[in-house]
Formats: structure tokens, C-alpha cells, sequence
């Protein structure tokens, strides 16, 4: 939300980087919703993300709860800016009420009080109606004539003014105190590296603990010591940097920051001897030393100076996360746990979040999975998509571009290719697509000619991609044979099909998916291509509630469908076809210029329709696993 005065008392303009209807669902226990900003970062009232609260009664949280999960949760960078209530009477009293508990949340959190202005609101459950309170220093002002934006492109506008800090250390105990310490000591340097750029270059500097002022990291504290860094910003180290956000979660941009210790230099004055003392315990006693490794994100303005970044930043993050992983640690102190962070930002959120796992247990084991759902409700992630397990975690690396995937004989495989395509040509139409990422598999692919009765295993492949790189399974995309053998195995086909060349269709594909993936499929028949427009509304609601590739196939051929462009009223609908038939190279360019990977119009401006009036058509909806 972004809060601008234009003179008269009252007067604001709010704006939302998330979507209203990730602040209504899923649905969840509390009616509460913590707003999360970046003051220092983004216009004033811009809210980036929603957060629900996990401890609590309703709309009385537990604070001190809430306040210890959200510290490990969120980057340094990000803080709270409100909080909303959802239902009720939506009255300003709702209002004030939850600006209130956003402030004692932010107290709790942070160790002050707020220095920038936040919000409260309230909405109306019968309208939808939303209410503000607004609080600039302290007081409760009612908000009039209050205009909400809801941006069109939140993750461009959070990385146009902003960027990320990775700082990484594994050399610290679980001494807090101490450790801390080390963070300050005149000794301790910061390797600062930028990402790599697309010339194999990175722009680096070296920050010295005595060129900072540690004291600047109390909130409204921004002094630094003059030293020869302190003029290098942060945008320095970004000469090529992103706006685009899914490809921030493929390979994300960030500073590098490493912690240099000088071990040389001792604190002793020279000519002095140490002295040891003996302190005998009063009972028997263990010491265990605990190595944690500590990963931390954080984000800031694209224009701070880089001292004043790692000092008001970085060094508080990294004392955050050993607050965060010392409680993880106290109840099982002699389980030895094997403590990782890692960071997301899944579909749905535009801002990073970070989660620490304990390794020890696999990812399908109850403990961890009890885990990720409650992550998922406070982040209002679905509950049947694996958004949050490792494999989903975020990479950071150079500026590359779209990485070529490998299959297992280590030919290359083209990923997403629909998105370099143009618009439908369907006016006035509401596009539905596939939701997650594909490989292209094709006739002559992996060197196996199958030129003329292989494309519904290429779909089938396709498909089963689409399972993998959404982390629903491990198992690898199944060759020809491994098909034909599963459909022996399961005895739907005869030992002599292993080896030929014989086609398969819909319910071959169910029975392969069910088997390896374990995945339902729902089939659709239909008696002709002039039937399938009928579809579309069908279709439509698959991808926007499964999002999953869907099989067609129509006597000897099949495509594979991507999503639909329906206009409801008009009854004009283009159906976004992936073509396994085609035989080249995997150059993008041709196959999108050569309409391999493109939008099909049921009937075109010539009168012709892809689909044959005359074939009929069985269509496979492959069903997405409720799992997280």
C-alpha cells in the first residue's frame, strides 16, 4: 500500500503488491492478517505480503510466539507494517484494534517501536468492504476516502528499488552471546561480492570491522564511519540486474557477503602472559559445542551505501537466525540436530521467506512435514503443492539465461517453451494456463526414431516432466520401453509389446501415471473437433485448480495442451497446443515460428479448425497430488 498526503488530513492512497484474494484464502484459523512492508525500500504503506497468524485465539494471538517464528521467517529488510482483520462487523474499532496489535507485534519483534507509520483495516465479511486506521507517530487518525491500488506488477517494483544480501557462515558455535561479539570485533572483515555477470565478471570489495559504526544497527541509528568503501552502493554490484520474478526464483540475484576472521591478531597487550583459572563444577557437567551453519537473507535499498547495509542489515540478521536455531536447539540439546536454512519464494509471495530444517529427518517424514503445512497456512500457500521442500529452495548464482534441462543420455531438453509465444488473437478472453514448469519432448528425441506412432508417449513424458520439476516425485521421466514395460507389468498389454512400435492412447497414459506417480486422472471423451470449443470452460477450471499438462488425442495423433483462451460470452476459445511431432532441433525460435508451441483458434479467420470435424477426441486430465 502506498500512503501519500495530498494536503488535506486523512487523505491516502494504499497500495498492494499481493493479490486481495491471498488475503481471503484459504481460509484459516485466525481472522488476522500481519501486513508486511519495507519501509526503508518501498514507498511508505506499500504492503508486499500477507502473513496469518499460527498461535493464538482467533484475534487474540500469542505475540511472543508469532514474534520469535516471524524473526526467522522473514529478511532482515521487511517488517511489519499492519495488520488486518478478516470478518466481522468491519468497523473502525476492528481497525484500531489491529493496528494495535500490529505495534505490540512490531515491539516484540524488533526491540522498538516503529519509526515509520502503519495501518490497521478491517473487512466487512458480507462485502468485502475494506477500513483503515492509520497511525504516522503514535496516535490513531481515521483514514477518508481511502483509494487502494492493487499493483499490477508487485515483483518488478520490489526489485527495481530493492535487492537481496546473502550473507553465509558455518565456522560459529551456539555460544549467542559471544558470537555476536565476534560480528563486532574491530578484526572481522566482509568479503562483498556482486553476482556473477554475463561477461563470467563479479565486482567485489572488502569492508573492515573498524571502518563501521556496529551502534548503527538500533533502529533510526544510520551513522557510519568515513572509510573508502563507504561511498560504494549496492547498485555497484548489479550491472545487469533482473526485474523478471520467476526467473529470480530460478537462479536469484544477491550480493555475497563473507565473514573474514583475522585469527592472527590476538587481543593480548603485548609483554603480558594469559592467565587460566580453574572453576571445579559443582556436579558432573558436559560441554557440547554445536557448529551452526547460518544463512541469511536480507533486503535492501538498491541505493544504501554497502557498510551501512551489512552493519544495519546483515550483522542483526545473522544474530536473528542464532536466536532462531539456539530455542530450536535448547529442548533437544543432546539430539545433536543438524540445522539448515534454506530460502523461498514461492508462487503466490513476492518476497523471500527463509525456513530452518532439521536434515535428520527426510522430507517425507511426518516431522517435516507437519512443518512446511504450517508454513503453508501462514503464508497462504496451498495445501496439496510441495512448495516449500528443499528441491524448491532457492538458487543463487550468475545472470544466465533459461538453463537448458538434460534427460539421462545427456541430450538437451528445452523448458517452458510457451512463453516466448504470442497472444491468442481471442478478444476479450480469459486466459487459463498451465501453472509450473515442463519439458519439451518431441519425435526423435534421446535418439530413438519413433517418427509416426511415438507422440502420445512424448506427451506422456511431458507430462511426467511437469511432476518432476514441481518436486512431486524424483523418478525419472520414463523412456519408451519403461512405458511398454509398466502397461506388461500391470496386464494391459501382452509381453510383445515391450520393444514395438505400437501407439498408445488416454487410458494407456492413466494407467502409466497411476502406477509410476501414483497420480488419478480424469478422462474426457468427445465425438468430434467441433465439440471440443464445448470444453473450454471445463478445461479453464483445470488449469486454474490442477494446472497440470493435458493430453489430447484424436485417432492416430496427440498434442499436448498447455491452456485455453476462453471469451465465455462470444464462445471464442484458442487452445495453446505443444506438438510432439515435430522433428528438428531444439531451436526455440523455430519452433515457435514454425507454430510447434502456439495458440490453435477453434476456427480461424479462414473458416479452418486444428481439430477434425470427423476424429473423436479423448482428452487426460492428469489430477494434481494433495501433498505439500
Amino acid at each position: 500500500m502506498e500512503a501519500s498526503a495530498d494536503g488535506s488530513r486523512g487523505r491516502w492512497a494504499l497500495r498492494f503488491l499481493c493479490l486481495k484474494r491471498s488475503l481471503l484464502s484459504p481460509p484459516s484459523a485466525s481472522p488476522l492478517r500481519w501486513l508486511i512492508g519495507a519501509p526503508r525500500v518501498l514507498p511508505p504503506f506499500t504492503v508486499a505480503a500477507a502473513l496469518r497468524p499460527l498461535h493464538g485465539d482467533g484475534a487474540a494471538p500469542d505475540l511472543p510466539r508469532e514474534a520469535d517464528e516471524i524473526r526467522g521467517l522473514l529478511p532482515r529488510g521487511f517488517d511489519i507494517l499492519g495488520a488486518l482483520l478478516v470478518g466481522g462487523e468491519g468497523s473502525d474499532a476492528d481497525a484500531v484494534r489491529a493496528l494495535e496489535l500490529a505495534r505490540s507485534l512490531r515491539e516484540r519483534l524488533l526491540g522498538a517501536a516503529a519509526s515509520h507509520g502503519m495501518v490497521g483495516g478491517c473487512m466487512d465479511a458480507a462485502f468485502g468492504e475494506i477500513r483503515f486506521v492509520a497511525s504516522e507517530s503514535g496516535g490513531t487518525d481515521a483514514v477518508e476516502g481511502v483509494e487502494v491500488v492493487w499493483e499490477d506488477e508487485p515483483g518488478r517494483l520490489l526489485w527495481e528499488k530493492g535487492c537481496l544480501l546473502r550473507c553465509i557462515e558455518e565456522r560459529f558455535s551456539a555460544l549467542l552471546e559471544s558470537t555476536v561479539a565476534k560480528l563486532r570485533d574491530p578484526h572481522v572483515s566482509y568479503l562483498v561480492e556482486g553476482p556473477i555477470a554475463s561477461n563470467e565478471s563479479r565486482h567485489s570489495i572488502i569492508l573492515y570491522g573498524d571502518d563501521f559504526s556496529f551502534d548503527s544497527h538500533i533502529p533510526g541509528n544510520s551513522r557510519t564511519k568515513e572509510c573508502t568503501t563507504s561511498s560504494v552502493s549496492c547498485s555497484e554490484f548489479f550491472p545487469e540486474k533482473r526485474y523478471n520474478l520467476s526467473l529470480t526464483r530460478e537462479n536469484a540475484d544477491a550480493i555475497e557477503i563473507t565473514v573474514l576472521s583475522n585469527q592472527s591478531v590476538g587481543s593480548l597487550k603485548p609483554g603480558t602472559t594469559p592467565v587460566v583459572e580453574y572453576f571445579p563444577a559443582p556436579a558432573p557437567a558436559s560441554l557440547r559445542v554445536i557448529n551452526l551453519k547460518l544463512d541469511i537473507l536480507c533486503y535492501s535499498p538498491i541505493d544504501f551505501p554497502v557498510p551501512v547495509a551489512v552493519s544495519e542489515l546483515v550483522i542483526p540478521g545473522l544474530a536473528d537466525q542464532m536466536s532462531v536455531m539456539k530455542k530450536i536447539i535448547a529442548p533437544e540439546i543432546t539430539q545433536q540436530a543438524q540445522l539448515c536454512p534454506y530460502h523461498f519464494i514461492p508462487p503466490g509471495l513476492h518476497i523471500p521467506v527463509t525456513t530452518i530444517y532439521d536434515t535428520r529427518y527426510g522430507e517425507i517424514e511426518e516431522k517435516q512435514s507437519e512443518l512446511r503445512k504450517e508454513l503453508h497456512i501462514r503464508l497462504g500457500l496451498p495445501l496439496d503443492r510441495p512448495l516449500l521442500r528443499i528441491s524448491n529452495a532457492l538458487t543463487f548464482g550468475g545472470m544466465g539465461k533459461r538453463v537448458k534441462s538434460t534427460s539421462r543420455n545427456g541430450s538437451s531438453l528445452l523448458r517452458d517453451v510457451h512463453r516466448e509465444i504470442p497472444s491468442s488473437g481471442v478478444s476479450g478472453g480469459i486466459m487459463s494456463l498451465i501453472d509450473g514448469s515442463y519439458e519439451y519432448y518431441h519425435y526423435l528425441h534421446d535418439g530413438i526414431d519413433d517418427n509416426g506412432w511415438g507422440c502420445a508417449y512424448r506427451s506422456l513424458q511431458t507430462i511426467f516432466s511437469w511432476y518432476r520439476l514441481q518436486q512431486y516425485s524424483s523418478i525419472d521421466v520414463p523412456s519408451h520401453r519403461e512405458i511398454q514395460q509398466v502397461l506388461v507389468e500391470i496386464g494391459d498389454k501382452d509381453p510383445s509389446f515391450i520393444g514395438s512400435r505400437e501407439w498408445i492412447g488416454a487410458i494407456e497414459l492413466s494407467f502409466v501415471l497411476d502406477k509410476l506417480l501414483g497420480v488419478s486422472c480424469k478422462i474426457i471423451n468427445v465425438r468430434s473437433g467441433d465439440e471440443l470449443p464445448e470444453k473450454c470452460r471445463e478445461l479453464a477450471r483445470h488449469f486454474e485448480t490442477q494446472g497440470t499438462p493435458v493430453m489430447i488425442g484424436g485417432g492416430v495423433l496427440a498434442y499436448t495442451l498447455l491452456g485455453v483462451d476462453y471469451n465465455e460470452a462470444s464462445g471464442d476459445c484458442a487452445f495453446l497446443i505443444l506438438d510432439p511431432h515435430y522433428t528438428g532441433t531444439d531451436d526455440l525460435k523455430k519452433i515457435v515460428n514454425g507454430g510447434w508451441c502456439g495458440w490453435k483458434k477453434s476456427v480461424d479467420s479462414k473458416g479452418r479448425s486444428f481439430f477434425l470435424k470427423d476424429k473423436f477426441y479423448n482428452l487426460l486430465l492428469p489430477q494434481r497430488p494433495n501433498m505439500v
